[in-house]
């Protein structure tokens, strides 16, 4: 007697992968949701930030498989539009105001550094890898170049020094105060960067 022919098991379906405009959807999500978080709470966990972002962990993992490849994406994309933003505030608004804007914006991302600047030191090498230096030395010069050309600005201010003088930003320690104190940092700064008339 045979035995009847056994059915083959029905295939399970697989599940569709993500279209790529899903995929790029969830990974903006989780960058922003990342640089919200970070300047908030350096330390908050992989898994919070998933769910705070609306994505499974497996998700977030695919995108940024470390925690410190997730704060250099977010270094990347904060300091990237730092960049263009000097450039857009240079060519709509007067020098002064222009760079007050910027140097507020600078302040904000120093709130993300304060807590992850060694993951970023390290993974750039200690700056000298940093691809994004330079650009972002370009755009203060964009900034001084307008102001001295207005006369607003000193003429001959080497952009190296505004960013080692707005590198104190993210060395403020978040809470109470943090906001108040880097506004104050900042309103020396910039009385230190302005022309003074002749015989002041």
């Amino acid at each position: 007697m045979t035995s009847p022919q056994q059915e083959p098991a029905p295939r399970r379906a697989r599940a569709p992968k993500p279209k790529r405009s899903d995929a790029r959807d969830n990974r903006e999500r989780i960058l922003a949701t990342a640089a919200t978080e970070f300047a908030g709470s350096p330390e908050v966990s992989m898994t919070a930030l998933a769910k705070r972002a609306g994505v499974g962990v497996g998700t977030l993992y695919r995108h940024f498989p470390t925690r410190d490849a997730l704060v250099v994406a977010v270094y990347n994309q904060e300091i990237q539009k730092l960049i263009a933003l000097a450039h857009a505030l240079a060519a709509e608004h007067p020098p002064l105001v222009a760079l007050c804007r910027w140097f507020e914006e600078v302040a904000s991302y120093g709130r993300l550094k304060y807590g992850v600047a060694e993951i970023i030191h390290a993974a750039t090498n200690g700056g000298l890898d940093d691809e994004n230096y330079e650009p972002f030395l370009g755009a203060i010069a964009v900034l001084l170049d307008a102001g001295t050309a207005e006369g607003a600005l000193k003429p001959g201010i080497d952009p190296e020094d505004v960013l080692l003088q707005l590198s104190v930003l993210w060395r403020i320690p978040p809470g109470s105060g943090a906001e108040e104190r880097a506004a104050r940092i900042l309103d020396l700064v910039v009385d230190g960067l302005r022309a003074r008339p002749a015989g002041e």
